[in-house]
This record gives C-alpha cells, structure tokens and sequence, in this order.
C-alpha cells in the first residue's frame, strides 16, 4: 500500500477546464522520510515507516531520538506505518506528493472533529417524536421509547442514544485528485476530508 502523510491545510474552490467549479481540500502532503524499513526476515512482514512534520528535538523522549538518529533524520510529530510499500526504499530516503497523479483516485484517513455530547437528532438523524402542539412539553428532540414495556424490562445493547459524538478515526475512499503543486507540496483533493484544519491526514492509494 503506497500513501504519504499529511496536514489538513483546509478546503478552496479550483476551476478545472471549461470553468467547471470543483470543491477541494487542501492538503499539505510531506515531504516523508523514511525512518524504519521492515521486512519478511526480521520482522514477518514488509513495511515502510514514514515520518513527517518537524518537531522538537527537547520535548522528544530519548528513544525516539536515538530511533531518528540512526535513521539520519531530523525529528518528526507524526510517525505512520505503511504495509506492502511497493518501491524499495532505504533510511532516510524521501517520500513526495509526485507519487500521486492527477485524476487518480485515493483514500483519506483522518480524525472527525469532536462535537462534545450531542442527542440522538444531531447524532443519529432522528427527526424528534410528538407533535408541537396539544399539550407538548420540551418533547420536539427526544428519541422515544427506548425500552420494550415489561417484557425484556431493560434497554437493548447498542441501542442509539445521547452520548459523544466526533473524534473517531474516519476513512473516506474514492476521492480524486485534482492537483497536485510539487514545489509547494501540495494535494487537492475534491470534496471533504475529516478532521480540523492542521489536522494530520494519511493519503493512500487504492
């Protein structure tokens, strides 16, 4: 599996030929450096560990210091693992958004932004029960009957209630790429990707 890792820079309107207006995200993607090689022998499988965005070296623990160091590469945030690298790389080598053609399609994987605790009409789509009227009290956003009278008396596992919403781990397949802008680094993908602007993102190929 070929990917890179990025940062969500955040979302702009690109004109293709013909005047056609495409939404897009914005993704600042590497440069990655290779910082652990995997393989069969030594590991059980083939791997490539990127690693991106500086950081710095006095708030690092000194094992992964040392594991940039013997890599001979300067220390990163965002360290990710991808499996079945199809190029052989060696350590310390570069990974660029000129992996990725235009027009080709791709997954994103990112953070979903954290919505804090929501009820069941943001959080699952229900359209509220009661009527707005005929003696109706604050009954507009509730969810129902959540139970089953006296018969099992208790609330089914799973059931869907209030509770936190966001900040889960989202994969979005089948987007395609725009643009890409080597000398800046630069990815633009049409549509959404989750998460927050600054966010880290990881582009895969399908």
């Amino acid at each position: 599996m070929k990917g890179i890792i990025g940062k969500k820079i955040g979302m702009t309107s690109y004109f293709a030929e013909g005047g056609k207006q495409i939404q897009c995200t914005v993704v600042e993607a590497g440069p990655c450096y290779v910082t652990q090689v995997k393989t069969t022998d030594t590991d059980g499988y083939n791997a490539l560990q990127l690693a991106f965005d500086e950081a710095k070296p006095q708030r690092m623990p000194k094992p992964l210091l040392k594991h940039f160091e013997k890599a001979g590469v300067s220390p990163k945030r965002k360290v990710v693992e991808f499996r079945d690298f199809p190029e052989s790389r060696n350590l310390g080598d570069t990974v660029e958004v000129d992996i990725f053609k235009e027009g080709e399609k791709v997954s994103a994987v990112g953070t979903s932004k954290g919505k804090g605790f929501q009820g069941v009409v943001k959080r699952h789509g229900f359209s509220g029960v009661g009527m707005r009227s005929h003696g109706q009290h604050d009954r507009h956003r509730a969810p129902g009957s959540v139970g089953a009278s006296s018969f099992p008396s208790r609330v089914f596992k799973g059931m869907r209630m209030a509770g936190r919403m966001g900040g889960d781990r989202v994969k979005v397949a089948n987007l395609v790429v725009v643009k890409i802008f080597k000398e800046k680094n630069l990815l633009l993908v049409k549509g959404a990707i989750p998460g927050h602007n600054g966010s880290y993102v990881i582009i895969e190929k399908k």
